[in-house]
């Protein structure tokens, strides 16, 4: 979660280093809530560990694994995602491989997991089952790295885009003009049981409605040549979408969604274009999940839960497992656990689709 205050960007402007104009006045209430929908279970908190992002693994044994960042624990929880039962966390603090400082954003894809630390300012790349390190990049790139995303290309190459948070000056935003590395893309090759990566690109609009100025959450949908991308500046927050190759298409989420904070963003794809965007309006008070369709962003829906608030990421998988027959829904509550939500119990309550599973 990110915080800084409008007040602190117009500090900054005021000190005559920032061109953007006056934030909006934050709305009172999001859209009207369609749903209230329950979980079918927490893990058991512990608010002590600051717990940030999830993501699923089925792996090939018939393991069904929830993978969650603990900020201030330094670790990788493992869940069985059937149950919520914590299965072994993973890690310790330090600079090595498979050690961590502040693990915040994490993707995966097949075997490969992609874990993203804060203060570490790195991204690793590990294999599963057994969190072998296969490489490590961003070192001297990335200033406060945050969210990631991932898609493999036809040649096997993988393209990951790294949202970057980075300060002038401390617990403030930057001006406009200094905000074009607010994404980062990287090239990474596996080799056996060695990962390299290659700095591509890095891009950020620095004027107009596509500047991004406070990132974390950040979605890929690589068919349809899109990154979603939370700006989550209180006040001001909104999705933003973006090419893969960096370009603002000028499509957005409008603020009225979000009248808190934009935050964790996945993606229910059916086929290649139909399907919804999930986003998080992450609040202490109310707390809701939206849906909007894939291709024209139309508001589908949303839900609240009056259990599960305050959420940070988001994770999803279209595949069935133990309990849950189309799939889950996974969030963060209040920086001490994760909940499960049935997709199909999302799906009967909003009128959306289900049938879109994956082998």
């Amino acid at each position: 979660m990110l915080r800084p205050t409008t007040a602190t960007v117009l500090l900054v402007a005021l000190l005559g280093c920032s061109d953007r104009p006056a934030e909006p006045e934050p709305t009172l209430a999001s859209e009207p809530v369609t749903a209230e929908i329950r979980e079918s279970w927490q893990t058991v908190r512990d608010t002590m560990l600051d717990i940030d992002s999830p993501v699923v693994w089925h792996g090939p044994n018939g393991e069904h694994w929830l993978l969650v960042t603990a900020k201030a624990g330094d670790v990788i929880r493992v869940h069985d995602a059937s149950t919520g039962e914590l299965v072994r966390d993973v890690g310790v603090r330090g600079s090595g491989p498979g050690e961590y400082i502040r693990p915040n954003g994490v993707a995966l894809h097949g075997d490969l997991l992609w874990v993203v630390e804060r203060d570490g300012r790195r991204v690793q790349v590990l294999r599963l089952p057994d969190f072998t390190p296969l490489g490590i990049y961003g070192e001297g790139d990335l200033g406060k790295p945050y969210g990631v995303t991932v898609v493999q290309r036809a040649d096997g190459v993988y393209r990951s885009w790294i949202t970057d948070s980075y300060e002038i000056v401390e617990d403030s935003v930057p001006p406009d003009s200094a905000l074009g590395r607010r994404v980062r893309e990287y090239e990474v090759r596996v080799d056996g049981d060695r990962a390299t990566a290659e700095l591509v690109r890095t891009f950020g609009d620095t004027a107009g409605a596509g500047v991004l100025r406070v990132v974390e959450s950040i979605m890929a949908d690589g068919v349809n040549d899109r990154l979603m991308i939370a700006e989550e500046l209180e006040g001001s927050s909104q999705l933003k979408v973006y090419t893969l190759d960096g370009r603002f298409t000028g499509d957005t989420v409008p603020q009225r969604f979000f009248p808190n904070q934009a935050e964790g963003i996945v993606l229910y794809a059916c086929g290649d274009t139909a399907g919804y965007w999930i986003a998080t309006d992450q609040g202490k008070v109310v707390n809701t999940y939206h849906l909007f369709d894939r291709m024209t962003l139309a508001h589908v829906g949303s839900f609240g839960s009056p259990t599960i608030l305050n959420t940070d990421g988001i994770a999803l998988t279209q595949r069935a497992f133990p309990g849950f027959p189309a799939g889950a829904l996974f969030a963060v509550h209040d920086d001490g656990g994760v909940a499960a939500i049935s997709w199909a119990t999302i799906a009967e309550a909003l009128g959306v689709r289900q049938d879109c599973m994956l082998p």
